[in-house]
Formats: C-alpha cells, structure tokens, sequence
C-alpha cells in the first residue's frame, strides 16, 4: 500500500512553510476526504481537480494575516506503526490541544464526531 495521506501531510506542511498559494496532490479517495475534513474546519480555502492534470488534486492553501492556517500537522500513527484505539480509550485522548482525525470503519472522522458515535479507530493526525 502507498502512503498518499503521509505524502499529503508532509506536502501541506511544506506548502505552507514556503507560503505558496497551492500545491498539487496526486488524486485518492482517502486524500479527499481528508479534504473534505480541512475545508469543514476552515484550515484550507478548497480544492479542485486540476485541469493539467485529471489525476491531480490543486489544493488551496488559507492564511491568516501572512501565517499559514495549519501551524503544525503532527501525526499520531505512522505507517510503520499503527495505533489503534477502541472508544474508551478515545475518551481519554484531550481534544482541546488541536484537531484530531481519527480512521474508523465509517470513514475519517473528527475525535468529537467519535465520541458521539461511540466509534474506535486510528487516529492519524493532530492539527493545529
């Protein structure tokens, strides 16, 4: 398996270090979800498919005042090591440290939404 969400991570980062206004992200189901979950949150201005390249997401990058919008993309779970929590361990986790995606069997949810749902997974990434 290809890591794209790792290689996504690490392209948003790097995006927003050298404050470009954009960067392309190869196209996968689970990047664009992970979309779905940054343009909800407001930490990106959207994306499209890019017209160059259909293959290809171009992702908008948001900043407030000259600074990026996401300060830091730690992640949780690596690829070669994986974390898996069950609901009870997800309550213990402090959501108020920044926003935590968490993969579960109903797609890549927010901690809280987790909570809610009674739902386990694995988180993979703290934003902030």
């Amino acid at each position: 398996m290809k890591n794209y969400l790792w290689n996504m991570f690490a392209n948003l980062k790097n995006g927003q270090m050298a404050k470009n206004s954009f960067i392309l992200q190869r196209k996968k189901k689970i990047c664009s979800s992970f979309l779905n979950l940054l343009w909800d949150e407001g930490l990106i201005l959207g994306y499209t498919i890019s017209k160059s390249n259909p293959n290809m997401f171009k992702i908008f990058l948001k900043y407030k005042n000259g600074k990026p919008a996401i300060n830091s993309l730690r992640p949780i779970t690596k690829p070669g090591q994986r974390i898996y929590y069950s609901n009870k361990q997800l309550w213990k986790i402090d959501s108020s440290k920044g926003i935590i995606i968490v993969s579960t069997n109903k797609g890549l949810m927010l901690l809280d939404e987790c909570k809610k749902l009674n739902l386990g997974g694995e988180p993979y990434i703290i934003i902030k």
